[in-house]
C-alpha cells in the first residue's frame, strides 16, 4: 500500500499510524512570517505576515493564516497548483472585485488575480494551495498603477527559511527569463 492519495486502495484507503495533526495559532513554532513588505506614502511600512499550519512535500499543499496591513498591495499573480482564499475578517479588492469578510474566492491553476488591496481596516484570510504553493507574478503593469495610485513602494522581499525542497520565486514573473 502507499502513502500518497493515488497510490490508497479504493476499498479501504486508511494508512496504518496515520493519525490527525491538531495546529493552534499560539503553538510555539507558529510565529508570524513577514513575507511581503511596503512603504507607504506617509512613510509607514505595511506588510503581509503568515502562519503557516501545514507546509508539505508529499503531497505537496501549504495551508496558512494571512494578515495584510491596511493598503498592503501584492501584485497580481498565480500559483503553481489550486488556491483557495477565504476572507476572515476586513477586506480587500482582487482586481476590481471588493471582497469583504465571509468571501471564497476559488483561484485554478493557470489563473491570476489582484493586484490585492487590503481594505481601510487591512484583511485576514485562510489561504490553502492545493499543490505546489509558490507564485508567478502576471501584468507587473497593473502592480505598478496600484502602487502608483497609492503612493507606495514595494521594498525587498523579507528573507524567508524554505523548505530545502522548494525554491523562493516571489520574484518570478510569468513569461520571464530570469
Amino acid at each position: 500500500m502507499g502513502d500518497t492519495p493515488q497510490d490508497a486502495p479504493t476499498d479501504n484507503p486508511r494508512i496504518e499510524g496515520r493519525q490527525p495533526i491538531f495546529r493552534h495559532m499560539d503553538d510555539a513554532d507558529m510565529g508570524w512570517r513577514n513575507v511581503k513588505a511596503q512603504r507607504n506614502a506617509d512613510g509607514t511600512e505595511v506588510f503581509v505576515r503568515e502562519k503557516w499550519f501545514a507546509f508539505s512535500n508529499e503531497p505537496q499543499y501549504l495551508s496558512l493564516y494571512a494578515e495584510y496591513d491596511p493598503g498592503m498591495i501584492v501584485r497580481r499573480h498565480g500559483h503553481f497548483s489550486p488556491h483557495i482564499v477565504f476572507v476572515i475578517k476586513g477586506s480587500a479588492t482582487f482586481g476590481d472585485r471588493e471582497c469583504p469578510a465571509g468571501t471564497h474566492i476559488e483561484l485554478p491553476f493557470g489563473a491570476a488575480f489582484g493586484p490585492v488591496v487590503a481594505g481601510p481596516d487591512g484583511v485576514t484570510f485562510f489561504e490553502v494551495m492545493l499543490g505546489d504553493p509558490r507564485s508567478w507574478g502576471d501584468q507587473p503593469e497593473l502592480f505598478e498603477a496600484a502602487l502608483h495610485d497609492h503612493g507606495a513602494t514595494a521594498l525587498p522581499d523579507p528573507p524567508l527559511d524554505y523548505p530545502e525542497w522548494l525554491t523562493d520565486l516571489r520574484k518570478h514573473w510569468a513569461g520571464s527569463t530570469d
